[in-house]
């Protein structure tokens, strides 16, 4: 693949700030938790070289194909594995690795998702409802809005969309769903506009909703907690950890965790407050303005 072609499928967030932090060395193994097409990953590769490993995983088998072409470019060793990062403990047992020296999360959805029409992840283009990250598992969207009441919706979309209007959506949906069935991503998202006042705001009326129930389809929380409950016990002494977050509730995950591992005397918290992208990285890169990068080191 172009290295121009795979820059534009997707951009890896706050590349610099990422290497600063994670500090990676020649000779040293390094796991990507959310390697994605491959752009974090390539240049973690340059800095571990010689003698390093790169050990990637990601949910999503078509992406992983992507990095896997795109990463074999690249001198330094790697192993990739189709495999949801709570699962860490079982990929490192599969690659034969004890310690990591260094931990990468990049978490959300990923550019080349957003902008594949058939994935289901944005409502600005005609696709079926699907959204899951991994496809080879079952629970799409689509069931998510047929399977759950007016109240659990509401719910959902208040918790993980954070969505003031989520009790009139919540009812919109049910309705429409029960009267036409809610196929499309167009179709969601036009039931949604009908019933939220636009006002002022720059930001579609759909985008919490999506943002919602692409959270709950791929379980993101739960499996956040879970990862975090596990990676301390395989980062060796002073190796670093950094997770970069698009959303208040995952970044708070994020934040807690470090704190209290750091009272447990775990880790040492490298950034006091959150890092964020640069002003010209935002008007290069626009999805990436909400990102927001925590690191810690194991002490």
């Amino acid at each position: 693949m172009d290295t121009r072609t795979h820059n534009l499928l997707h951009e890896p967030v706050m590349v610099e700030e990422v290497l600063d932090y994670l500090c990676p060395q020649p000779g040293q193994i390094i796991l990507d938790g959310t390697v994605g097409n491959g752009g974090h990953a390539s240049r973690i590769m340059n800095k571990i070289s010689p003698g390093g490993l790169l050990i990637g995983m990601d949910k999503d088998r078509e992406i992983l194909q992507i990095a896997k072409q795109y990463l074999s470019e690249r001198e330094c060793p790697f192993k990739l594995y189709h495999a949801d990062y709570s699962d860490v403990d079982e990929v490192l047992r599969q690659a034969g690795v004890d310690m990591v020296h260094g931990v990468l999360l990049d978490l959300g959805a990923s550019s080349l998702q957003f902008d594949q029409a058939e994935r289901g992840f944005s409502f600005s283009k005609e696709g079926p409802l699907d959204m899951r990250m991994d496809r080879s598992r079952a629970g799409t969207a689509q069931d998510l809005i047929q399977r759950l009441s007016e109240k659990k919706l509401e719910e959902l979309l208040r918790r993980y969309g954070e969505e003031r209007w989520s009790r009139r959506i919540a009812r919109a949906i049910r309705k429409e769903a029960e009267e036409a069935g809610i196929t499309s991503t167009k179709q969601l998202a036009a039931v949604i506009e009908r019933v939220v006042p636009r006002g002022k705001s720059k930001i579609h009326p759909a985008t919490r909703v999506f943002q919602a129930l692409r959270i709950a389809v791929n379980k993101e929380m739960e499996v956040l907690e879970v990862f975090l409950d596990k990676i301390h016990h395989y980062m060796i002494m002073g190796a670093r950890i950094v997770i970069i977050s698009f959303h208040s509730l995952e970044d708070r995950i994020v934040k807690n965790t470090f704190v209290e591992r750091a009272n447990q005397k775990i880790f040492k918290i490298l950034t006091k407050k959150p890092v964020t992208p640069g002003v010209v990285e935002i008007e290069r890169n626009v999805r990436c303005r909400s990102a927001k990068l925590r690191s810690a080191e194991r002490i």
